[in-house]
């Protein structure tokens, strides 16, 4: 696999993870949906917590979507990482 190209991947997923930790942390404060930056978190992320959060058995207050989705992500990466060495 091409180095740069294994290197953008690599980037674009550690940006989603990012963007998934900060959906997980902006959840915890009082801010509302219709703001700019929340809207933009919700529209990188949704995509890809959407289905597994439809797929997995509620488990009450607890959202264990992000991290599953989180797990699969860095289970991407080292995928990269082992075919671009």
């Amino acid at each position: 696999m091409n180095p740069v190209i294994a290197d953008l991947f690599r980037a674009f997923l550690y940006i989603l993870i990012a963007a998934i930790v900060a959906r997980a942390l902006l959840s915890w404060f009082p801010i509302s949906r219709t703001n700019p930056l929340i809207r933009i978190v919700h529209q990188i992320t949704d995509p890809l917590i959407d289905p597994v959060r439809r797929a997995m058995p509620r488990t009450g207050m607890i959202d264990l979507s992000p991290m599953i989705v989180i797990i699969v992500l860095w289970l991407m990466i080292w995928v990269v990482n082992r075919v671009s060495n």
